[in-house]
């Protein structure tokens, strides 16, 4: 009986002993992320990004706004401008430009002379803006459309005749062209597609702050009054490190950050978060 007891108190014991070892081995494991971050404003001094909530995710929220956009439908431009009130030429010229904005500088720069002659819409636009011209060599057109009935080849050669002039016209004088949009407002559809557009991007936006709270995120902490934050007890592997949308400010910096940090067993990562490293914010259209 007692060598049976000594054989329990022995396996207990071994027992007791890897569990000792096997502890201090797990938390080993773990590691731990310290940071620092600062906004440098322009000829200003660094200055901690304080009580801000830091997020760490196990995927970068760039890549999760690319997921959540790529979830949301996008509006199909297409089916938009087949549904537009407009000529077949118009259409055509929208989907071969994939753009249906007619105003702006950008659009005025997509417009050759072909477009105003074969698509209607652009073609009377440009006659209504040039068409009182006539004194700096804008060509007054010869025919008359009652005429089209009664000397019809007449009238097609005139016509045509007009066309080739204005074509030269407009190949002499590109800036003929800057104006016409004003003539295009009542049909413009530029609006009501970014409007489309815009909604979409919301929901997108809204998503991806969704996904990385619920489905990416890590841990979060606000930091100290010096800039400062910390996490522990993580698993090693890559995590990202940022403020998601809100920005860190400080004079005319608008910061923040989606920081790549790798974190190994048993060791501490320390990052610095500044301008450097700081996510480029997206510049206006101009």
């Amino acid at each position: 009986m007692k060598k049976k007891m000594g054989i329990v108190v022995g396996v207990v014991g071994c027992v007791l002993v890897a569990v000792a070892v096997a502890a201090p081995h797990t938390q080993a494991q773990a590691g731990s992320i310290e940071f620092v971050a600062r906004v440098t404003p322009t000829d200003g001094r660094p200055e901690p990004a304080r009580d801000m909530t830091f997020f760490l995710l196990r995927k970068s929220f760039a890549d999760i706004r690319k997921e959540a956009e790529e979830i949301e439908p996008k509006p199909d431009l297409d089916k938009f401008i087949d549904g537009l009130d407009v000529s077949p030429e118009l259409k055509a010229w929208m989907k071969k430009k994939k753009s249906v904005e007619l105003a702006g500088s950008e659009f005025i720069r997509k417009i050759k002379v072909d477009d105003i002659m074969d698509v209607p819409e652009l073609y009377e636009a440009y006659l209504k803006r040039n068409a009182g011209d006539v004194a700096v060599g804008f060509p007054e057109p010869k025919f008359r459309r009652v005429d089209e009935k009664k000397e019809p080849e007449k009238y097609k050669k005139l016509k045509d005749e007009f066309h080739r002039l204005m074509r030269k016209y407009i190949e002499n004088n590109p800036q003929s062209i800057d104006g016409i949009e004003v003539y295009l407002d009542p049909i413009n559809p530029g609006q009501r597609w970014a409007r489309q557009e815009g909604e979409m991007k919301q929901r997108a936006r809204k998503r991806a702050l969704e996904l990385a709270q619920m489905q990416y995120l890590a841990a979060k902490m606000e930091t100290d009054l010096e800039g400062r934050g910390s996490f522990s007890e993580l698993a090693p592997g890559e995590y990202w490190l940022g403020t998601l949308e809100t920005e860190a400010v400080a004079g005319d910096a608008r910061l923040r950050w989606d920081a790549r940090v790798t974190v190994r067993a048993g060791a501490t990562s320390r990052v610095e978060l500044s301008n450097l490293n700081a996510v480029e914010r997206a510049r206006p259209a101009k």
